[in-house]
């Protein structure tokens, strides 16, 4: 089967001519599956076994795995609880890693390589990208995400389906959708206001749909605002459908189905696993009595079949895969995504003949993945200990320093006679796991123990860390001279660990996350992870940065930070607009004696809004390498819907006209270069009823004019003249129109200014 730049399937086999590209609610093979038996109908929209679909119209069954970071192949697909043995396969940093590069280049690259190896494997769909927002640092899950800002998980995560399907296998983006605990997470109802569930929680979805077209879309576990996703026509059908022209299968979340039918008529295609053969026969009985349009079973058969045409392909194992060079990619992609928090002293990078003393089990092993379904058998593994021996002329003495039967005193002793000392911190295995929350975001007490102690003997300390979720760094940015952040790495993260540390790699990651001073300054501190099944996003749009530059708090390090060996500099800042896209550029400069890259960010303000907004949102951002000493002109182009926030009353987006700040710099709090442009802005027609406030019906185009003569018609002389006055029509604006009838409006006036 061949496949074109957006992996739509161009030809099939078995003698089924072409398919053409899917349009909204129609398959390409429609009508294909019409013909077929109710029961096979009904028997299509659930696996046969845990992994693979049914096989139907000549199709073989398609395979689905797990694997956003490397595939979770398992070698028994039939394999009821999902968690047999899998094989070996490249382990790439996770998303909080990959993240922190904000390269989608790279992360295509990578994506594009974990294609190669399903490919290889005969995998049809890859699950994933995981592109829920990190809405609290305690989500257990949050190591699979990719960020707190929708526009970076949106663009992070579009780039990850462009590169699996550019070999011809599907991705799964999910989890579909306000999937942001694991708490009680088959049951629990996420409640989100419309603002907030559009502008944050739906936002990076809908790019990735509309942006590079998924083979599936993943539905989640949990209800929003009621209702099971599974089950939820208003997001599957007319949402993801209907507005956004997804074509593809939705497949539920793995046990997500408790009532099939609801969820057939919902919009869902598959169920998984298989199992359950009860489920097919409701589907039957519903559509036999009549409660299941058999239109609407017959518009999901033919999107199943689409998706066994396309991973048809697929379901014999390909040819072998260059693991070598994929591990040499998991490197890179590690080397980038380090993040280098703090650098007093020029501590980094390190002397090839500097004494070290390494301290920490981390240093031998590793934390490099979280737990749960994508958990990886890596194919191979670096050790940040012997990558750091390997890249030295001088003595490394390595001391566990925290653990069973470690004495604390020989990391003392180590470090007080070396020229650097190396510490490694970082979660426990059990933190970064699906399943289960976090109710801290602290560090384990013997490894604070640990850095106390040796930063009292040793000025010149590295803290380097590992960790899926947030940790609250303070004292360690307080103790610490140098603070490398780690996140999880993959297979590769002790070379890419040591490349940073001996300045073989100049670090460029920025944070794709705030690090808060502590846990009870999150926006969603008091919300999290809710109560008795319910879940309730109190914060609104203010997730994250958000939240924290809205209310002025001191946070460790801001979102987007990120240190570099060199420096940069930003200059001549321009924009313009070229029809609906503003375009902004700035010069960058690299200022400092090494190459370096940069990552420019772009941020926008509206200041006096009808709404309330963060001080600044993330409106583009890019990444650009600069010589020493040489000069870039970064150019971010944002359309102008990046500017447009969600308007409830009109269900709609709408720009607000007026002039916006955009600031481009290095961090959400490290603005360096600013200027204003002018939108035009939209003007959204509200409805106006006997329940409008007087003020809305005179912003009504129609109801205006009419409210103006009745009210020069009705109102005492000289109201509206002075500051009393003034006052008098502060009051009046906010009256309902049926309550006027109260000061004496006759009520036929009031049908004649509602009349069509």
């Amino acid at each position: 089967m061949k496949f074109d730049a957006d992996g739509e399937s161009v030809a099939v086999r078995s003698g089924m001519s072409r398919l053409s590209s899917p349009a909204a609610g129609r398959s390409a093979t429609d009508g294909a599956g019409s013909a077929l038996p109710l029961a096979v109908k009904a028997g299509l929209g659930s696996g046969e076994s845990f992994w693979q679909t049914k096989t139907a119209a000549g199709f073989p069954a398609a395979t689905l795995t797990d694997g956003p970071h490397g595939l979770r192949a398992q070698t028994d697909l039939a394999e009821g609880v999902g968690f047999a043995e899998s094989v070996q396969a490249t382990c790439f940093p996770p998303a909080a890693a990959l993240a922190q590069t904000w390269d989608a280049t790279l992360v295509e690259r990578v994506a594009a390589a974990i294609g190669d190896e399903a490919r290889a494997l005969g995998v049809g769909v890859v699950l994933g990208p995981g592109v829920n927002i990190k809405r609290d640092p305690r989500c257990g899950r949050n190591f699979e995400y990719y960020s707190e800002d929708p526009l970076l998980s949106g663009t992070l995560g579009s780039a990850w389906v462009r590169g699996v399907q550019s070999r011809g296998v599907g991705a799964s983006v999910k989890h579909f959708a306000a999937n942001n605990a694991e708490t009680d997470r088959m049951r629990s109802d996420s409640l989100v206001e419309p603002r907030a569930l559009r502008e944050i929680y739906l936002r990076s979805f809908e790019r990735v749909v509309t942006e590079s077209r998924p083979w599936t879309v993943m539905c989640s576990y949990n209800k929003i605002n009621g209702v099971y996703a599974s089950e939820n026509r208003w997001l599957l059908s007319d949402v993801l459908r209907g507005e956004w022209g997804f074509a593809g299968a939705v497949v539920s979340d793995w046990g997500a189905v408790a009532d099939r039918v609801a969820a057939v008529r919902a919009g869902l295609d598959l169920t998984m696993p298989g199992g359950d053969p009860t489920q097919d026969d409701d589907v039957v009985a519903a559509v036999e009595s009549g409660v299941l349009d058999p239109a609407v079973l017959d518009d999901s058969v033919g999107r199943i079949l689409d998706l066994l045409a396309r991973a048809a392909d697929t379901a014999e194992p390909g040819g072998p895969v260059n693991l070598d060079a994929h591990h040499m990619l998991a490197r890179e992609a590690a080397s980038r995504a380090v993040t280098l928090l703090k650098n007093d002293l020029a501590v980094l990078p390190l002397r090839r003949d500097a004494r070290l003393a390494v301290i920490g089990t981390l240093a031998v092993q590793p934390r490099y993945q979280g737990g749960g379904s994508s958990r990886v058998n890596a194919a191979r593994l670096d050790i940040p200990l012997d990558e750091i021996r390997a890249r030295t002329t001088a003595e490394v003495v390595y001391t566990p320093g925290y653990g069973d039967d470690s004495p604390l005193d020989e990391a003392v002793v180590a470090a007080a006679v070396a020229d650097v000392a190396v510490v490694f911190l970082g979660l426990p295995d059990g933190d970064d796991a699906e399943g289960a929350d976090r109710t801290h975001i602290d560090l384990p007490a013997d490894q604070l123990d640990v850095l106390r102690a040796v930063t009292a003997v040793q000025s010149r300390t590295v803290a380097v860390l590992s960790h899926g979720g947030v940790v609250r760094l303070e004292e360690v940015d307080r103790l610490a001279a140098a603070v490398v952040d780690g996140a999880l790495l993959g297979q590769g993260a002790g070379a890419a660990i040591a490349d940073v540390l001996f300045g073989v790699v100049n670090p460029s990651g920025r944070l794709a996350e705030t690090v808060p001073l502590r846990l009870a300054d999150a926006p969603s501190f008091l919300n999290f992870p809710g109560e008795h099944g319910r879940v309730l996003y109190g914060e609104g749009i203010f997730v994250g940065y958000r939240g924290y530059d809205a209310r002025a708090v001191e946070v460790t390090y801001p979102f987007g930070h990120g240190l570099s060996y060199t420096t940069f500099s930003y200059d001549d800042v321009q924009v313009h607009l070229d029809g609906d896209t503003v375009v902004v550029e700035v010069e960058v400069s690299n200022t400092g004696a090494r190459d370096g890259r940069d990552v420019v960010q772009l941020y926008a303000a509206k200041h006096g809004s009808v709404i309330a907004r963060a001080p600044r949102e993330l409106r583009g951002f890019t990444v650009v390498d600069i010589p020493s000493g040489g000069t870039r002109r970064a150019v971010i182009r944002v359309p102008r819907r990046e500017f447009a926030y969600w308007d409830d009353r009109v269900d709609n987006w709408v720009v607000e006209g007026g002039a916006y700040t955009l600031s481009v710099g290095a961090s959400s709090r490290d603005i360096r270069v600013t200027t204003i442009i002018r939108l035009d802005g939209d003007l959204p027609v509200l409805g106006v009823t006997a329940a409008s406030t007087i003020a809305e019906a005179l912003a009504h185009p129609v109801v205006g004019p009419r409210l103006v003569t009745m009210f020069q018609q009705y109102a005492p002389a000289g109201v509206g003249d002075g500051p009393a006055g003034t006052d008098a029509l502060r009051m009046i604006a906010s009256i309902p129109l049926n309550r006027l009838r109260l000061f004496g409006l006759d009520p036929d006036a009031l049908d004649d200014l509602l009349r069509p």
